[in-house]
Formats: structure tokens, C-alpha cells, sequence
């Protein structure tokens, strides 16, 4: 059901709404990555293919943007196309940009941060990514933080990622996330993942390997600790190790001046270029994986009766 004091600018789309009123399992996806995480209107098969990996996993996909100024929870192929065809021309929302973006009926690509924000309106407990947003490297000299961390410490969630984006300081990203309660756990792995490599990062507090476990372990954390969130990492499948061309990347887009929200676009633009287009392939596979396995999550936690 809406909230009574957003009705007129949320829309809910009715199979979502159905499921989430009859206790069926959800899985919230952003629209960011269709827009603003690949080049040419890539980013459109990326968002089917995880919609068909939510499917085919036994729960409903519920997409997330800002279209003519609603907040659409569930788009159709339509708005999924134009979402594509946009590209940067659509706003990127986090959860401090919706207000605005929906007041001035605006486009507007969610992040991973503005999607949570959807779903603690919503009471949607799964959603599936690539990386999360996290602490940029350099942040000593120069602060820059996503807000991708709040809104995941606010919110009773449990986001599926490789971890955090590859251009970010991924210790501090982890560090940040202890600090605000947030556990970080490992889906069959004891490190959290870089985006497209599975080793290399910090530990995290728990490994999981059974989405039976990992539906416990959410139910019993909402149970103890209320309203805030849990990240469990997955390793991508294949793996990538890019660290020369990510650090170049990330000194070309700094020399340019790119600050803020477009930094991770400009990044990973120069990286497909840089690895030949490899980069695209392993992200949109880890994509489409990560919300296979939110959705085999939310399944179990439907299925549970402490939820």
C-alpha cells in the first residue's frame, strides 16, 4: 500500500503492489546503471537481464526511477527504453535529489542510495546491484563519500553487490559501514568483493552459504537491530583484475576536473575503452547475478514465519 502522505507523486505498479501486499517476495533494482553505468544504451540489457534473473529466482522485480515527475516503482519496458536512450541526459537521484527532481518533472535515474529510499517507503527488504557507492579514494584531501551508505543504514534492506564500486577506497568504504552498523557479509566468500574481482578486499563479518542462512541472519538483524540494512557481497563470475587501468582511469578523470556524481561514469566509460570492452561483459554479468541471488534471498525470507 502507498503511504497516505505520498500518493500523487509514488506509483506503484500493480504486480509489484499486489506482491507486496500478499507477502510475495520483491527485489528492487536502480535505474542508474540503464542510464549512467553503460555507454551506447547498453545499460538497457543489463536492466532485462536482471529483471529475467528476479523472474526465473521466484520473485517480483520491482525497477525503480522518476518519470515526468512520479516516483514509478516498477517500470515497463517503455520507460525502460527511454531510461536507455537518455543515457547522462537523465538526472542521477540519490535520495537527497528525488524532492527536487520530482517537483520540476524531471527524469531521473535512481542510484543505489535514492532506490533504498523507495524501499523503506515501501517496506521492499531485497534489492540487487552491481557495486555500492561508498568513500572515493583521496578522500583525506578531498571528501567524497556516497550517500549510498546512509540510506542503507537507514533502511531495513539487504543490498547484494560485488561489493563496493572498483574506483572507491573499499577498506574506508568497509570501515564506514562498521561505523554505521551496517554488516557487511560475504555470500561464500571471507573478503568482500572489488566489483570485478572477488579477492582482495577487507574481511567481512560473516560468511554466508546458503540463502536459507542468509535470509536468518537478515530476519534475526530486523529483529535486534530495527531499521537498518545488511550488504552481502558476491564475488562476479568471471572475474576481471583491472587495477592498472582503474588507477589511470581514475588519474585521467581527476586531471579533468570530473568531481561528484560524474566521476563514476567517466571512470567506467574510460575503462571499457581502455580494457577493449571487457570491463561491459563482466559487469553486466555480475549485475544480472547479483539480483538472481537477491532474489533467491527474498525467497527464503518470504518463506520464513519470523520474518
Amino acid at each position: 500500500m502507498i503511504p497516505a502522505d505520498v500518493d500523487g507523486v509514488l506509483r506503484v505498479a500493480d504486480e509489484v503492489g499486489h506482491a507486496l501486499e500478499s507477502g510475495r517476495p520483491v527485489v528492487a533494482l536502480e535505474t542508474t546503471l540503464v542510464s549512467h553505468g553503460f555507454a551506447h544504451g547498453r545499460g538497457l540489457l543489463a536492466a532485462q537481464q536482471a529483471e529475467q534473473r528476479v523472474r526465473a529466482g521466484g520473485a517480483v522485480p520491482c525497477t525503480i526511477g522518476i518519470v515526468d515527475g512520479i516516483v514509478r516503482a516498477g517500470l515497463g519496458e517503455a520507460e525502460l527504453v527511454r531510461f536507455a536512450e537518455a543515457g547522462t541526459q537523465a538526472r542521477k537521484v540519490g535520495a537527497s535529489d528525488i524532492a527536487a527532481c520530482v517537483v520540476q518533472g524531471a527524469l531521473g535515474a535512481t542510484t543505489v542510495g535514492g532506490t533504498l529510499a523507495v524501499c523503506r517507503l515501501l517496506g521492499i527488504r531485497f534489492m540487487g546491484t552491481g557495486g555500492i557507492g561508498g568513500v572515493h579514494r583521496g578522500f583525506a584531501e578531498n571528501l567524497d563519500i556516497s550517500g549510498d551508505l546512509v540510506q542503507l543504514a537507514q533502511t531495513p534492506a539487504m543490498l547484494v553487490s560485488s561489493g563496493a564500486k572498483a574506483i572507491l577506497d573499499v577498506s574506508a568504504t568497509a570501515e564506514l559501514l562498521e561505523t554505521l552498523s551496517v554488516p557487511v557479509l560475504g555470500w561464500r566468500t571471507d573478503t568482500l568483493p572489488v566489483f570485478y574481482r572477488g579477492a582482495g578486499g577487507p574481511p567481512v563479518a560473516a560468511r554466508l552459504d546458503s540463502a536459507a542462512d542468509a535470509a536468518r541472519v537478515a530476519a534475526t538483524h530486523w529483529r535486534l537491530a530495527g531499521s537498518s540494512g545488511l550488504l552481502l557481497g558476491r564475488a562476479p563470475d568471471p572475474e576481471l583484475d583491472i587495477e592498472p587501468v582503474l588507477a589511470e582511469a581514475v588519474s585521467r578523470v581527476q586531471q579533468a576536473g570530473v568531481t561528484g556524481q560524474a566521476v563514476t561514469p567517466a571512470v567506467l566509460a574510460l575503462v571499457e575503452e581502455l580494457t577493449g570492452g571487457r570491463s561491459v561483459a563482466v559487469n553486466q554479468q555480475l549485475i544480472a547475478d547479483n539480483a538472481a541471488l537477491a532474489a533467491e534471498v527474498a525467497v527464503a525470507y518470504a518463506a520464513r514465519s519470523d520474518k
